[in-house]
């Protein structure tokens, strides 16, 4: 967790661009705002960093305003606020600002920070009312004090006696007037208290007198209850206000559009970072160029110049003339060279992926960035490097100079970080993101489900269009009438399913099959096995079905990459599923051929599929009926005559049937919840069991492929 002096737990932005109200928005040390482009994220974004940014971020009314409420805002004195974010405060900046306040800590501990058009900041201590009220038995129990204290005291002399009796007839008299009040009682009731108990009345006290301190004692109390009306509340004292502002943490904003470019030319930073017009992308690229040469610690225009050659027109230079330029060119080496070397230096320390070196070069009128690491020593463009480089250097730079000053409290704002990366480089940024958090708060926006980390939804948060075409924000995740919201929460699910997958594949043996009819099937056929004693797999046996033959490769890479292992493949034994299987052993799995295994290798139909597994007289009726052809030419299979599906198909055309797509998952369906449990001790099953036996006992034992045994060995 982050040990800034102020936690920001949530905030609330109105009135800006596509945001009308987004309601109060929590945030924890991490926060994902997901949606589909067009939604408004950035709108949400943009906003908190305005609030109090590190460097840049103006507020422009004209491109910040909502465009129906321009001419509006325009020509009103006192412009709406657009962002409010609520803080919680330290231990020792609530104590401060609660010695300042004549409040607890517990009353100032939340502040809220608002910002608008105009860029007024005001504050607001929601938990701490501006007025204090004074319970009345409260104050009566202090008078009743007081009375009891003087009627006990002694007296010095008649003087004492008449002062005695003068004091108590006067608390007796603030007594009644309490007694008139039921509630708590405010600066207007103290007051009048002060003026019945007159300090006057203890002047003529003797000097050895013991009532008049009493009473001065009381008077005394009564001032302070009356100064906790006449300080300012924790929202009006300018003490407060200034130690809020000053301990405000700052927030850093980045998007991709901000990435450096390889090669720099740099009389076109020098005019573009005179403009104040920029915009967009446009605007994001000066920002970071701005940056760049704030860490170099040198102007573009003092590069230029100290990179400067002789000017032919004055002449042939002297010794001393070319002796000058040479220092000159030395010296902007020498600096080009330091800032290189720190910012490898800090990037390394920042980013530890990959031992990086980076070094700044200027040529005449262009500055250059080049890469190089121990994996590929030498040197590259930056632009020559992944994107994903590109981003995380640009981003590192932003962050290491604008919050230089607030290094340990920035809050940093990321605008679709990493959409540009491997799905893995994504889930390696989702680990760095957790270890940044450790000193800086994090809020991002992404549409990608490998930056949804599945083990902290509640940091999500849903960004939509609602039905009035304004953005809109829910912690609501489940599925959603509104298509909008639907669509937004996707990455969530597919997270979620992501997470499930890995936690499925754990300890167990895949096998890719063509489709989820060939699932149901073998599923079945599993569960039957083990009941029956006939098969006792050492891990979880899980079928991972395919869109067909030809996803079947590609399906069979990704779960390969898991761990190294390539998985069981089991094809259908028809032309496709024989010249899939023959490129699959002859390429990807020429070092672990048995694990690609054909239907035709157990069974004896021709170009045999997975349904062929099953007898005809069990597979043959359920068919028929699914089908509902004429009573009088039902479908009736035959062993000899080749594969059920192609029988099928014959059968569906003669008879002018329409098989609808998925046919094979709803027969495979009704087959599964009719399979007899007994069908491993029935004599009619026998051969279909042992040949289910010989088909397990392979997927069982097929040897782990070179690189996987490498990995676990």
């Amino acid at each position: 967790m982050s040990t800034a002096h102020m936690q920001l737990s949530a905030f609330r932005v109105t009135n800006f661009r596509s945001v009308k109200d987004s309601g109060w928005i929590d945030t924890s040390e991490i926060t994902s705002l997901i949606g589909t482009n067009e939604s408004g994220k950035t709108n949400l974004l943009l906003p908190l960093w305005k609030l109090n940014p590190a460097k840049e971020g103006e507020i422009k009314l004209l491109s910040d305003a909502p465009r129906k409420d321009y001419n509006a805002y325009r020509t009103m004195t006192g412009k709406p606020v657009f962002i409010c974010g609520r803080f919680v405060l330290s231990e020792p900046l609530a104590a401060s600002v609660a010695a300042e306040t004549n409040k607890t800590a517990d009353q100032v501990r939340v502040v809220e920070v608002s910002r608008d058009f105009n860029g007024n900041r005001t504050i607001h201590f929601p938990n701490a009312q501006a007025d204090s009220r004074i319970d009345v038995a409260a104050m009566k129990a202090i008078l009743d004090e007081a009375v009891a204290d003087i009627s006990k005291a002694g007296t010095s002399g008649k003087g004492d006696e008449a002062l005695k009796a003068e004091l108590l007839r006067r608390l007796r008299e603030a007594g009644t007037t309490l007694d008139g009040f039921d509630g708590p009682i405010g600066a207007e009731e103290v007051t009048a208290l002060q003026q019945s108990i007159d300090l006057a009345a203890i002047k003529s006290a003797s000097a050895r007198s013991t009532v008049g301190p009493r009473f001065g004692q009381l008077v005394d109390t009564l001032a302070e209850y009356a100064e906790t009306f006449t300080k300012p509340g924790p929202d009006d004292n300018e003490d407060v206000i200034k130690l809020v502002i000053e301990h405000l943490p700052a927030f850093v904003y980045y998007t991709t559009y901000g990435n450096l470019d390889t090669e720099i030319y740099l009389p076109h930073v020098i005019e573009d970072l005179k403009r104040t017009d920029l915009t967009g992308k446009a605007e994001a690229r000066a920002r970071t160029l701005r940056v760049l040469f704030d860490f170099v610690r040198l102007k573009p225009e003092e590069i230029l110049e100290l990179g400067k050659d002789w000017d032919e027109k004055q002449g042939k230079p002297d010794e001393a003339q070319i002796q000058a330029l040479n220092e000159k060119k030395k010296e902007r080496s020498v600096l080009l060279q330091s800032a290189g070397t720190e910012l490898t230096t800090k990037f390394r320390e920042w980013w530890r992926q990959g031992e990086y070196r980076i070094r700044f070069e200027a040529d005449g009128k262009h500055f250059r960035i080049w890469v190089s690491d121990d994996k590929r020593p030498e040197e590259i463009e930056l632009e020559g490097r992944s994107t994903g480089l590109q981003w995380f250097l640009s981003f590192y730079l932003i962050f290491l100079v604008e919050s230089r000053s607030a290094h340990n409290g920035a809050i940093l704002l990321l605008d679709e970080p990493g959409h540009s990366l491997h799905p893995l480089a994504q889930k390696d940024l989702a680990v760095f993101f957790e270890n940044l958090s450790g000193k800086n708060q994090l809020l991002y926006t992404t549409h990608s489900p490998f930056l949804v980390d599945a083990d902290h939804l509640d940091r999500v948060r849903a960004v939509f269009v609602d039905g009035a075409g304004l953005t809109a924000v829910s912690t609501n995740l489940r599925a959603s009438t509104s298509a909008a919201e639907s669509k937004s929460i996707y990455p969530v699910h597919a997270a979620l399913g992501l997470s499930v997958s890995d936690t499925l594949f754990q300890g167990c043996r895949a096998i890719v099959v063509e489709g989820v009819s060939d699932q149901l099937y073998l599923s079945a056929m599993k569960i039957l096995l083990i009941s029956a004693g006939r098969i006792q797999p050492a891990r979880e046996l899980l079928f991972v079905p395919t869109t067909g033959a030809k996803a079947i490769k590609t399906v069979a890479a990704i779960l390969g990459g898991k761990d190294s292992d390539l998985p069981v493949v089991l094809c259908d034994g028809d032309n496709a599923g024989a010249i899939l299987a023959k490129t699959l052993k002859d390429e990807m799995y020429a070092d672990a051929a048995d694990r690609v295994i054909l239907a035709t290798d157990v069974s004896s139909v021709k170009d045999a599929e997975i349904e062929d597994l099953l007898p005809h007289f069990f597979l043959g009726p359920i068919i028929d009926r699914y089908l509902r052809g004429p009573d009088e030419s039902p479908f009736s299979s035959d062993e000899k005559a080749g594969g059920i599906v192609q029988q099928v198909k014959a059968y569906a055309k003669k008879h002018s049937l329409t098989l609808v797509e998925g046919w094979k998952v709803e027969v495979a369906r009704l087959a599964k919840g009719k399979l007899p449990a007994n069908a491993a001790t029935d004599s009619t099953w026998k051969a279909t069991i042992d040949m289910w036996q010989t088909l397990f006992e392979r997927l069982m034992v097929a040897t782990p492929t070179v690189a996987g045994a490498a990995a676990r060995g």
